[in-house]
């Protein structure tokens, strides 16, 4: 490829290089050759609009709008077979679950409307605060892990 431009910096004229490399794509032939079952993309527009693929709700005799906001009556037939386990029974509450539940309502109330109990917010406020912060730090030490078998080594790692 030769240099058409020189320009004070070096570079090239960027239009005569792209200009050159069009020139020399079509003297290879590209670009001037048709084939009989392509037409040109202008001629396809005129002629024919595209034909895009068909999917199956297409196809069907069930329109979209029908399959796709129709109540769905006709599938609860198919989910009829299927009927849940009754879910487990909610587990007792312990002595422990109970009174960090007061810790915490107590300190929701203090928190939020102390005058109920007959106290100012000044002295309300820490309260509270004392008490939501007892009633969330007994729930994090009730959160251990208490479920490993007996004689297992916690130092050990996972086990399976």
């Amino acid at each position: 490829m030769s240099k058409t431009g020189n320009s004070p910096d070096g570079q090239d004229d960027v239009d005569a290089i792209f200009d050159e490399l069009v020139a020399e794509l079509r003297a290879e032939g590209f670009g001037t050759q048709e084939t009989a079952e392509s037409p040109r993309p202008r001629e396809r527009e005129q002629d024919e609009p595209a034909a895009r693929p068909s999917s199956e709700w297409r196809t069907s005799a069930v329109g979209w709008d029908e399959a796709m906001l129709s109540d769905q009556a006709d599938d609860d037939d198919a989910d009829e077979h299927f009927v849940p386990p009754e879910p487990p029974p909610l587990p007792r509450p312990t002595r422990a679950m109970v009174i960090i539940a007061l810790f915490f309502a107590i300190g929701l109330v203090l928190l939020i409307a102390p005058g109920v109990i007959g106290m100012g917010p000044v002295l309300a406020t820490p309260l509270g605060i004392l008490a939501l912060a007892v009633g969330l730090g007994l729930a994090l030490l009730r959160a251990r892990d208490d479920n490993r078998p007996p004689g297992s080594d916690p130092s050990t790692g996972a086990q399976v």
